[in-house]
């Protein structure tokens, strides 16, 4: 049988959506309750080596460190592509991060790992289109054609 006909993994996988984008959701609106609600308690955010210490570990901390990125840098992220796998419990989502007040914007991409138990983000992976090097505004991609893909190039009007 194909598990994908299956109607159970149908459901995950809107589940599994509605977490990463309620995540989302949480992290632009600096509300910890609301991303530690998508998070299981031991989750780790991991990044590319020298980035931000080493790795957000703990519900707690990834919730505080993205709040101080709202409150410290108007940072805003926008979900741009979002692919679930829901046999496995995986999905990988392209982001834009704006960092509002530095003028910078950065693309990327994170993996994200769910607890089948709980339904809850246990661990997400960031990969980044480019070093966030300090003479740049726009890290991303070299050559790729961002507006023709539909790609936002600026947070929502109104956004910090």
């Amino acid at each position: 049988m194909n598990p994908y006909s299956d109607p159970l993994i149908g459901q995950r996988a809107e589940a599994m959506e509605r977490t990463i984008r309620t995540y989302f959701d949480g992290c632009n609106e600096a509300d910890a309750d609301k991303i530690m609600a998508c998070l299981t308690e031991d989750a780790v955010h991991y990044f590319p080596p020298g980035m931000y210490q080493g790795p957000f570990r703990g519900a707690r901390t990834i919730a505080d460190r993205w709040i101080g990125a709202v409150r410290d840098l108007g940072s805003y992220w926008s979900v741009d592509t979002l692919l679930i796998e829901p046999v496995s419990y995986r999905a990988v989502m392209e982001w834009t991060h704006f960092k509002t007040r530095q003028g910078k914007k950065l693309r990327g991409d994170e993996w994200y790992g769910f607890d089948a138990a709980s339904g809850r983000i246990n661990e997400i992976r960031a990969y980044y289109a480019s070093p966030q090097a300090a003479d740049l505004t726009d890290l991303e991609l070299g050559d790729f054609d961002y507006a023709g893909r539909g790609y936002p190039a600026a947070p929502p009007p109104g956004t910090r």
